[in-house]
């Protein structure tokens, strides 16, 4: 299966070559920001919207006229693609999907895109505008069909870039009666239909004093000074560590429910309208929910494996697994609880992940059946078990970033 996939590796650049990358930063910030203003204005005045293609020929009369000059310096298909950013941002706030675009600023994450041009040879990557080599690590090897390359700074200044390459990836060998549901939680990152607890490891919980303490030296330093400057570093640096942590424990657990499950079922949650909750925001921010789904997504499309999502508003805690008993009401207090029609004992997350499991596989029998009304679902359930059926006419490559 032909996939995108993302390899991102640490560069080393100089002084003068960080000069460089900041101008490159700086200009394709800049190019955001005013034809973000520009098309705000022309539709004040004239009620008339600009696209990418009247920006992108109003930028090369921008580079003629004076005090713009320095633009010619810059890499124009990076500025260009600062363009389709503008431009996308502006069809995801027609399309309801995002709010309207705002202006980006130094503090934000500073990114830019090399469509083209790009090479690495003898640990060093070569790029259009900078004649010499920025000195890279390459730590594991890189696909020969590389698309396209990001190079990007964080907080603490550490430079990184990111090529996507299209690789081929074989499909795990599939597993017969390996259906798991699982129930995602807070005090447990999530308990599986098997009664497996995985643990939640609170990675922002604990760092929170430290970060509390390094966060109130850097609001004495003064504002502009270099004391300020490197006290910021020193929050960013734990912020980072909190970041890469999380992360790593996620992928590991992903990984090894993909490996060693064919069927995946989990909720669907809108953790958006969950962190509105000012009582467990924190605690959802931290466990990173959203995250999770989106790596079991991705990695089951890639590796042969289904993951189903179930209705959301599905009573899953507050159903009996053993005679589907339904309570009115159960609190979050409340970890297990005796069915009152057949006595059972109900540990709520393993009777929570167990309802999930039933009910995803439900659904995925009724859409084997033609009683279903996600046709994809039926797709990738024949998939999973093997069985040949012809490919649906909406269905396009799937395609994911890694």
């Amino acid at each position: 299966m032909e996939v995108i996939k993302g390899f991102k590796y640490r560069i080393y650049p100089n002084k003068e070559q960080e000069k460089f990358l900041a101008s490159q930063f700086g200009a394709v910030r800049f190019v955001y920001n005013h034809f973000l203003a520009n098309r705000k204005e022309e539709y004040l005045l004239n009620k008339k919207s600009l696209n990418y293609y009247d920006d992108a020929k109003s930028l090369t009369d921008l580079k003629t006229k004076d005090g713009y000059a320095w633009l010619n310096d810059i890499n124009s298909q990076s500025l260009q693609y600062s363009l389709r950013n503008l431009e996308a941002a502006y069809n995801k706030f027609f399309r309801k999907l995002s709010k309207f675009p705002k202006f980006h600023s130094r503090k934000s994450k500073q990114c830019f895109k090399i469509p083209q041009h790009f090479v690495i040879k003898k640990d060093k990557l070569y790029i259009p505008k900078l004649k010499a080599g920025i000195k890279i690590s390459v730590h594991r090897d890189l696909p020969s069909k590389q698309l396209c390359c990001y190079i990007s700074r964080t907080p603490t200044n550490k430079y990184y870039v990111s090529f996507l390459c299209e690789v081929c990836v074989e499909p795990l060998t599939k597993l017969k009666n390996a259906e798991v549901g699982i129930d995602l939680g807070i005090k447990s990152l999530l308990i599986t239909s098997d009664g497996e607890v995985i643990e939640n490891q609170n990675f922002y919980r604990k760092s929170e004093k430290k970060l509390i303490f390094q966060q109130r030296k850097l609001s004495k330093k003064k504002k502009g000074s270099n004391n300020r400057r490197k006290q910021r570093k020193i929050v960013a640096k734990v912020h980072e560590k909190v970041h890469n942590s999380r992360l790593d424990y996620i992928h590991k657990i992903t990984y090894r429910l993909i490996n060693e499950n064919q069927v995946i079922i989990a909720e669907s949650l809108a953790v958006k309208n969950m962190i509105k909750n000012h009582c467990l925001a924190k605690s959802i921010q931290d466990v990173a929910w959203g995250e999770l789904l989106r790596q079991l997504e991705y990695k089951a499309s890639w590796y042969g494996r289904i993951f189903h999502q179930i209705d959301r508003f599905f009573p899953s805690s507050k159903t009996c697994n053993n005679c589907r008993f339904l309570l009115e009401s159960l609190s979050l207090d409340i970890r297990e609880w005796v069915c009152p029609n057949c006595g059972k004992l109900n540990d709520r997350d393993v009777n929570a992940a167990l309802n999930i499991r039933d009910k995803g596989l439900k659904d995925l029998k009724e859409s084997m059946s033609g009683l279903g009304t996600k046709s994809d679902v039926k797709q990738k359930h024949a998939e999973a078990l093997g069985k040949k059926t012809k490919p649906l006419k909406h269905e396009a490559p799937a395609l994911r970033q890694g």
